[in-house]
């Protein structure tokens, strides 16, 4: 009989080998993260505007609002996880990335991943000096290669994870829109040679360095076949974790998932000038038409973001959806998300993926 293997972050040991991915504004916190870490994978907190969802003075003290609602989604994460392995995503894109990566250390997350950006200037002191991981995501073995090599030479440390995210992921892509849909920068196709530029510093650092995989990946088949034919350690998905009762999202926005049909996943310009995978909706088709929808800047939370000629905010749009307020927002979502039909619990989902593994196992042998 099979067994699917666990996945080893230096001493971080997760018996599932699934991160769940960071979703945000507010969709992976810590009601979803602590449900899949009890299950034995690895459960995510999005850091992205965190305080903007419950405390109540986010528009006065925007940062101070996102650091306290850390401090608090982490220990609520470790709480129902029963010990088990809580990250932090934290984009570089932030303005405060370096303050919430530090703040995660001191609440003593397990891992922190970085995306969104290159993590080359990174409070390493703290985040070691707390026991804290740290793993970076990238869509190239460009982008992992420059990124070792500036550890490497600057912290004489590397990376402890690296998760290679694929043109199928939801949100914001680290791929130019003609690169999406060409098969030549699909996930099977770009993650070996992120292993080869990985493989070499992990020699150097005598340091076993785990690739995941992510983006579009949906079924216990699917981890199968990246685990055993492209040679990753684990998986990271996202979009599958939306439609599950633990998940923090109103109701509406899972339904929104639960609905989408196969020709409703769109490819959007974002306000912070990357392209994104997102479920269409009035509100986009009104920003497509050239509707600006009003807003004010309360501060840059993103670096590139130039609110003067953005369309609408990034941030207050994801948030209403957060709500249920599609009226003023819009989900991100998976290109598969239109393969979702119902909601179920974190427990029988990860059932689910881990005997769909299983079954391409024992038929593989």
């Amino acid at each position: 009989m099979s067994k699917i293997p666990a996945l080893k972050i230096g001493d971080l040991v997760a018996k599932v080998p699934i991160i769940q991915g960071g979703m945000g504004v507010g969709i992976s916190l810590s009601s979803l993260a602590g449900a899949v870490a009890k299950e034995g994978a690895i459960g995510v907190i999005s850091a992205a505007e965190i305080g903007m969802i419950e405390e109540k003075d986010f528009f006065q003290h925007p940062q101070e609002a996102n650091k306290r609602a850390l401090r608090k989604e982490i220990k609520k994460a470790k709480e129902i996880s029963g010990g088990g392995i809580i990250g932090i995503n934290i984009m570089v894109a932030m303005t405060e990335f370096e303050e919430l990566c530090v703040v995660s250390a001191e609440e003593k997350a397990d891992i922190i991943f970085a995306g969104a950006g290159l993590p080359l200037t990174v409070p390493l002191k703290e985040i070691r000096r707390n026991g804290t991981k740290f793993g970076v995501i990238v869509s190239s073995a460009k982008a992992a290669e420059l990124i070792f090599k500036y550890w490497d030479r600057h912290y004489k440390d590397i990376p402890d994870c690296v998760v290679v995210e694929g043109p199928k992921a939801g949100g914001h892509l680290g791929f130019k829109l003609e690169q999406i849909f060409d098969p030549n920068f699909a996930l099977e196709r770009i993650t070996p040679p992120v292993i080869d530029v990985v493989k070499k510093y992990e020699e150097k650092y005598s340091k076993n360095v785990p690739v995941v995989a992510a983006g579009g990946i949906y079924t216990g088949e699917d981890i199968y076949f990246f685990m055993n034919e492209i040679g990753v350690d684990g998986v990271q998905m996202a979009t599958r974790f939306v439609a599950t009762y633990e998940c923090d999202a109103d109701i509406k926005f899972k339904e929104a998932y639960i609905n989408a049909k196969k020709e409703d996943v769109v490819i959007i310009k974002s306000p912070v000038g990357l392209p994104g995978r997102a479920i269409n909706n009035k509100f986009l088709e009104d920003v497509e038409k050239g509707k600006k929808q009003p807003f004010k800047c309360i501060w840059q939370c993103l670096k590139g973001c130039d609110y003067r000629k953005a369309p609408y905010c990034i941030t207050q749009a994801l948030v209403n959806a957060q709500k249920g307020r599609f009226a003023g927002g819009f989900a991100f979502a998976g290109e598969n998300v239109y393969r979702v039909d119902k909601i179920v619990s974190v427990k029988e989902l990860i059932d689910e993926l881990v005997e769909g593994y299983l079954r391409a196992a024992d038929r593989s042998q």
